[in-house]
Parts: C-alpha cells; sequence; structure tokens
C-alpha cells in the first residue's frame, strides 16, 4: 500500500501545484512567482511540480512544496527555473496514472499549467480522465478509496507561455514581447551594417504555423518585406518583391531588410527559404544585391523577461489561482487570455481547437481563414504593414484628387517611444492614399514663430525617403515642446491654418497634447480656419491621457526603468542588507512606479493617487525591520522601494531613504536612486513601435471620413475632435467634448478613473506588505479654511 496522502486542509483551502511545460518563454518565473504567493496569501499550499510532466510522473522530490521565500528574486530571471522536459510517458494512460497517483499522495487537487497548446491539450485531457485514472487506483489498490475520496475532481486553469504568440482567442502570450524585443534589437544592429555596405539581409526568425514574430518585426523594424504563413504573397511573390525593393533603392535606400517565419510558404504550400530569397535578391540579371542570411536561432528565447511579460505573467498568474479557487467540478477548462488590456478567462478547449484550425486552413490553402482565427491586432498590423511597405505602389489604395487632403503633423509635450513610427506610418499611409502630410517643426512654438524661416520653415511637407528610417528611431525627429496654443496666440494659430490650408490635424503627444486639442476644439466656435477635422494620439511615459489605457512610450519607459531597477537590486543584492528608493517619472500619475513595481517586485509603491503618510511611512519601515531581523543574509534579493515623483511634496525619495536609513540603526543600509530622464530615452520598444503604426493608420482613417468639412459639419460632430485610445478589450475614438466633460481630472491632469489603481494593491499581495494606514484625504476650499479656523 501507498503511502497516505495528507489529510485534506480545513474549509475552501486547497493544495494548489504549479507546472511550467513545452518549449522556455520569459516570464515563466515570474508567473511561477505570481502563483506561489497568491496561493499562499489565499491560505491554501503552493507546491511546484519539476521538469513539467515528466515530474508529475516521475513524483518524489519532483513535487515539491514552496514556501513565500523560495520564489525572490525570480522576476528578473530567465527562462524557467523549475525546468520543462518532453514527456513520452504522459501521452500514455499508464503515465497518466502515475501522474495522477503522485497528485493524490501530495494532497494536491489543483493544477496551474503554463505552456503552449500542445501542454494545455494534454492537461485538459487529463482533467477529463481524472475520475477515471482516480477509480483504476483504487480498483488495482494502489490506493484506498478512503484515500482519494478527497480528491474527486481535478481542477486546471492554463497560462499560456510561447514566445511565437500562437494560441487563438489572446492578444499575447507569455514571452513573446520579449522575443520580439530580442529580434527588433538583433535587427536593428544588422540594419547599420546594411546600411554601411548597401547590403540585403535576409533574416529568418521562429514560427512554423504563426507569423507574429516575423509580422511584428517587419513594422517594428520598417523591413521592406516579410513572409509569413498565415498569408502568402498572392501571384508571384518573386515579382512583387523585387518591385518593392527596386522601388526602395530607387527612391534612394541603402539597405534591404526581408523578414521570413521558419513556416513562411508561397499559395501552392511550397516552403520559401531564406537561401531562395537570398538567391533572387542577389541574381546579377536582377537587383544584383550583395546579400546576406542570418538565422537568429534560440536568441529569440533566452535573456529576461521585459517590462510587459513580466507584469502580464504576474497578473494572469494571480488571475489563475483565483479561477482555481472559484471553479467548480462542473467549470470547464479556462486559460487566462489578454484582449488589448484586460485580463479574462475563456475556455481552453474552444482556443486550442481555434488554433489548430489555423494550421489546417494553412495546409488546405484557406489563407482568408487562417487570418480571420487570428486576433484583430493581428489583422489589422498586417494590413498597415501592407500600408507602409507598399507606399506610392499600391494604385487600388489611392483616392481621386478631388478627395486628397492636406492633412498635418504636430507633435506636443514630451518626448515618449513609438512618436516617430507613428509619424512615419501615418506619412505613409498619406502618401499611399494621395494625401499631402505636412510636418509642423517644434510644436506650436515652431510653427507660430518659425514656419516661414528660411531656407527651412517649420511648416514642410514630407518626404518619404526622410522618415522611412524613423520606425526604430527615439524622441521626435520633428521636434516637441509643451507650449499650447493660447500660449502662442490663437488668433496667430488660426490664421495660419488659414494660410497653410490644412484639411485634416494629427497630433501625436501627452497631457500638453490633450490641453491643446482641446483648446482648438472650443476655439472652432470663433475661428473658421479651425473646423477640420482633429484626431489625437497619445504619447506619454506617464500613461496619464484621458480616453485611453494606453499611451505610446509607456512601454519603451517602463523597459528603461526596469531595466535601471535590475541593475540597482544587483547591487542591493550583492551587499545583502541594503534597500533602494527609486523616483520614478509619471507626473501626477502612479502609473509608471505601479506597473515597474508589478515587473520588479517592489516592496512598497508610492504614488500621487494615494498620497504618504507618516504613519504609512512608520509602518513600511517597520516591516522592513522586521524582514531584516528574519533574514539572516542567506537571501540573494535586493529590496527596492518606488517613489512617483509627485507622490508628496514632503517626502521624496531622498527624505525616505534617510529616514529609512535612521530608523534601522545600521542593521542595514539604504539608497536612494533617480533615473531620471533616462525613462523617456532609449530604442522604443517592440510594443511602442507596432501599436503605434496600427493607431496612427486608425486616425488618418478617421480624418478620411470627413469629405465634408463644412463649419457647420465639424461644428456639429462630436466625432470630428477626438482622442483614439485602447479601452478594456476595444480600440476606440472617443469625442473630445466628452473626455474633457467627463473623464478628465483636469487639476491633477489625468483620467478621473484610472484602470490600474486595483493593481497596486497586487503588488502589495505580492511583496508581503502588511496592511498600513492609509492617508487622510486632504481638506479643500473653505472646508480647509474653517476646519483651520475650527468653525467645523
Amino acid at each position: 500500500m501507498a503511502p497516505a496522502p495528507p489529510p485534506p486542509l480545513s474549509g475552501r483551502k486547497r493544495r494548489i501545484a504549479m507546472m511550467t511545460s513545452g518549449g522556455d518563454s520569459p516570464g515563466m518565473n515570474g508567473a511561477i512567482r505570481a502563483v506561489v504567493r497568491m496561493v499562499i496569501e489565499k491560505g491554501c499550499e503552493a507546491y511546484c511540480v519539476y521538469e513539467g510532466y515528466e515530474g508529475l510522473v516521475q513524483g518524489q522530490n519532483f513535487i515539491r512544496k514552496f514556501e513565500w521565500s523560495d520564489v525572490r528574486g525570480w522576476l528578473s530571471e530567465g527562462g524557467t527555473l523549475i525546468g520543462t522536459a518532453r514527456c513520452m510517458a504522459f501521452y500514455e494512460r499508464p503515465g497518466r496514472l502515475k501522474a495522477a497517483k503522485n497528485m493524490v499522495l501530495n494532497g494536491i487537487d489543483a493544477l496551474i499549467i503554463c505552456g503552449g497548446d500542445g501542454s494545455l491539450t494534454g492537461a485538459d485531457k487529463f482533467r477529463a480522465e481524472w475520475p477515471g485514472l482516480i477509480e483504476e487506483l483504487v480498483e488495482k489498490k494502489e490506493l484506498a478509496a478512503e484515500q482519494v475520496e478527497p480528491f474527486k475532481h481535478l481542477n486546471i486553469v492554463g497560462l499560456v507561455g510561447s514566445i511565437d504568440n500562437d494560441m487563438s482567442g489572446t492578444d499575447a502570450t507569455i514571452g513573446c514581447y520579449s522575443a520580439l524585443s530580442r529580434i527588433c534589437e538583433m535587427v536593428d544592429y544588422i540594419e547599420a551594417t546594411a546600411s554601411s555596405h548597401s547590403r540585403a539581409f535576409v533574416i529568418e526568425v521562429m514560427g512554423r504555423h504563426c507569423g507574429w514574430l516575423a509580422l511584428m518585426a517587419g513594422v517594428a523594424t520598417g523591413a521592406d518585406f516579410v513572409f509569413i504563413p498565415e498569408k502568402p504573397r498572392a501571384g508571384n511573390w518573386r515579382e512583387e518583391m523585387c518591385k518593392i525593393v527596386a522601388r526602395h533603392r530607387q527612391i534612394g535606400k541603402r539597405k534591404t531588410i526581408v523578414i521570413v517565419a521558419e513556416g513562411a510558404h508561397d499559395q501552392d504550400g511550397n516552403k520559401i527559404s531564406p537561401d531562395m530569397i537570398k538567391d533572387l535578391l542577389a541574381d546579377k540579371s536582377g537587383l544584383a544585391l550583395d546579400t546576406r542570411i542570418t538565422t537568429l536561432g534560440h536568441v529569440q528565447r533566452g535573456g529576461v523577461a521585459c517590462a510587459y511579460d513580466r507584469y502580464l505573467a504576474t497578473l494572469q498568474g494571480v488571475e489563475a489561482v483565483k479561477a482555481v479557487l472559484e471553479a467548480t467540478p462542473e467549470t470547464p477548462t479556462p486559460f487566462i487570455a489578454i484582449t488589448e488590456n484586460k485580463i479574462c478567462r475563456k475556455p481552453l478547449v474552444q482556443a486550442v481547437l481555434d488554433t489548430k484550425e489555423v494550421a489546417k486552413a494553412i495546409e488546405a490553402h484557406d489563407f482568408d481563414r487562417a487570418m480571420s482565427l487570428r486576433d484583430t491586432e493581428f489583422s489589422d498590423i498586417y494590413e498597415s504593414y501592407m500600408t507602409t511597405t507598399t507606399t506610392d505602389l499600391n494604385d487600388a489604395m489611392r483616392l481621386p484628387p478631388q478627395k486628397h487632403m492636406r492633412i498635418a503633423i504636430i507633435h506636443v509635450g514630451a518626448p515618449a517611444g513609438g512618436v516617430n513610427a507613428a509619424t512615419r506610418a501615418a506619412v505613409a499611409y498619406c502618401l499611399t492614399r494621395g494625401h499631402t502630410p505636412i510636418a509642423i517643426h517644434n510644436g506650436f512654438a515652431g510653427f507660430v514663430r518659425h514656419h516661414d524661416d528660411k531656407p527651412l520653415g517649420a511648416v514642410r511637407e514630407f518626404d518619404w525617403l526622410e522618415v522611412d528610417n524613423w520606425a526604430s528611431k527615439g524622441g521626435s525627429e520633428i521636434g516637441m515642446n509643451r507650449e499650447l496654443p493660447s500660449e502662442s496666440g490663437m488668433d496667430t494659430v488660426a490664421a495660419l491654418f488659414k494660410q497653410y490650408n490644412f484639411d485634416g490635424l494629427f497630433l501625436i503627444g501627452g497631457f500638453e497634447a490633450f490641453h491643446a486639442l482641446s483648446q482648438l476644439r472650443k476655439a472652432q466656435e470663433k475661428y473658421s480656419s479651425l473646423c477640420i477635422p482633429m484626431t489625437l494620439l497619445p504619447a506619454t511615459i506617464s500613461n496619464n491621457v484621458p480616453g485611453t489605457e494606453y499611451s505610446l512610450g509607456s512601454d519603451t519607459c517602463l523597459n528603461e526603468l526596469v531595466r535601471y531597477c535590475d541593475t540597482i537590486k544587483q547591487s542591493a543584492s550583492a551587499s545583502r542588507r541594503r534597500v533602494f528608493v527609486i523616483e520614478t517619472q509619471g507626473g501626477r500619475s502612479g502609473y509608471v512606479a505601479t506597473l515597474a513595481g508589478l515587473a520588479v517586485g517592489a516592496v512598497a509603491v508610492y504614488t500621487p493617487e494615494e498620497g504618504i503618510s507618516i504613519d504609512m511611512l512608520a509602518a513600511d519601515i517597520k516591516h522592513l525591520k522586521k524582514v531584516f531581523r528574519e533574514d539572516s543574509g542567506q537571501s540573494r534579493a535586493g529590496r527596492l522601494i518606488l517613489i512617483n515623483e509627485k507622490a508628496s511634496p514632503v517626502y521624496h525619495a531622498k527624505l525616505i531613504a534617510d529616514m529609512i536609513r535612521q530608523e534601522a540603526q545600521n542593521r542595514f543600509e539604504t539608497r536612494d536612486a533617480l533615473p531620471g530622464h533616462v525613462q523617456q530615452g532609449g530604442t522604443p520598444s517592440p510594443m511602442d513601435r507596432t501599436r503605434a503604426v496600427r493607431l496612427a493608420i486608425k486616425c488618418i482613417e478617421h480624418l478620411e471620413k470627413y469629405e465634408d468639412r463644412a463649419d457647420s459639419t465639424i461644428l456639429g460632430d462630436p466625432m470630428s475632435s477626438t482622442v483614439i485610445g485602447i479601452k478594456g478589450a476595444s480600440v476606440v475614438f472617443t469625442p473630445m467634448k466628452d473626455v474633457e466633460e467627463k473623464e478628465t481630472d483636469w487639476p491633477n491632469r489625468r483620467p478621473k478613473n484610472e484602470f490600474w489603481l486595483g493593481l497596486k494593491d497586487v503588488v502589495d499581495v505580492l511583496s508581503g506588505r502588511p496592511e498600513v494606514p492609509r492617508p487622510e484625504s486632504p481638506l479643500l476650499g473653505w472646508k480647509a479654511k474653517d476646519n483651520k479656523r475650527g468653525l467645523i
């Protein structure tokens, strides 16, 4: 007789196991950490299964109970620290029987699995067979009936860990943006040498049945041509590629980049290899380009997770534990997905079926169906890419002359990653449609004071060769500042709109751009020249623009900040007993501090929305003293506190660090650190680049709808002045009037309802921060005065 399983836990407490399976992906360790700590927080017991399904079959030391401190420092580690391995035994029923027995012997009746569609399919099959496996174990007398009584049902929740992003039903899988970052980094390096020698490079990336990595890399780097399995080029791909590359060379491009997914093929199903593409580009009777091949291989899997994959894995891990605890025996097996910006649960079986349907559709050469089974963003990005790479070549997209518009593009506010990529996409779309894109250099200040400078004024038409290499450039190539139209002079601004005959205005920027659009909209009743369609694409590292949950640049900022914090944490870890207090940017919005706190495992995060009080600081210092008293120095993880720059007018990073140092009484050390404008700089992240392209093209498409630009039409249509944004699971245009009046906290320059506020509780829970006293809301206006006078 086998040893008896541990007795069931009291009440609704469970023993929940976490496992990684299939190919590793960056972010898996973040998911493990979140699951383990959330399970413990809920009063349950956490287990980890080492080496995937192999560990489940082997049992014994492969299944280990985890404590809170066992996952400290895991967020910044690449791969999976509990291992993953192929397991042929699990494919057979005897192997699954062993796995079931090992789970019962450990008292486990719930499993959270992070892996690809194959791993999750196996898990769902395991769950379906569970009652039969338990019965068989009793029949074979490997377990007694009373032993298995508490384990009649198995609950399973899936997390999708895959660099290919090949699971239907979710916009992103854990690890895909880290892999994309690696690809874009390599392509950016290759571009420099390609341009120097006027060479062509063919770059092969992973993706047997899914072209997500190839497509997104093509968009993010401005590649000349992309091959993906879902959408082979119609007709003669050789002729089409040569035509596009020849055109790009004709206008003066010195480099040619072709990105090909490993599963690429033509419409007849014949494989398209990098060598075939190279031979075509190098053909002496054709383009005759000096061509090289680079296969990136497993470098795409390696390295630490980017900020997005860290907080995605963390939030999905937390949601997975909630799903397990809320599940009943009848609940269909879910997996945790993200749609645009919303974490949600979806049926696993249907997602796996849809994923397999993509491969079947590709094999059947039904490529339209294959594209339809991908998420909306994939299709949007593909259309956007085709627009930007075939600029001036697609006559079918060109509008008749009477519909051509003069569209002004202006950057307002502080620099943010993705601004140039958005501008490049907008210019490409305008040129493809026959519009005239016009650059307003250096914001409204440049517009008013330098519009007619000689030899070059601040207002001039875009040249495609100039903007074509902007896809990966940070900052703003046409310049931006915070000056508002009212400060420049609304009379002058309106007169210049008339002088240059603008038909539409596309603003890119942060809260200042939002404020500028508000002023221009309100001035339309007075100035006829301002009665044109206008739209804003939010771009700010602070992510504080009302009307959207995502702003260009916020992902780049988080990547830079997380990289900085990882470096700082290494110092804190090496000295063992050290706390760093790091000041983040973000204005009066705590978004950056909170999301970075999630991604680096901060001990505490201070935001303007909540504020800071002396009681809160005292409680946090008391907690730190307790942590270091119980930690004798074996732990390798340093500790970080993040504070937003405007969290308090009194308690800044240095003061808090000094207070902690004073109270520590030499038992541990404290330092403050200010990353400053590092958070604004750097190469834009792939997410910011790809979303910039997608959203910018949608903005110009919106402006195009206004063929009738009569004053009465513009004034009578609230949608003529809009802000584009991601809200929940949708991309939406919202009328500026509504956003100004209903969604904007003007004094604090942020949205009234910030979607991320609940995430701060997750930071606190996963860091083990105890409940601390929260600051009181300040009295304002007459209440404050009367209170000081003792009248209330």
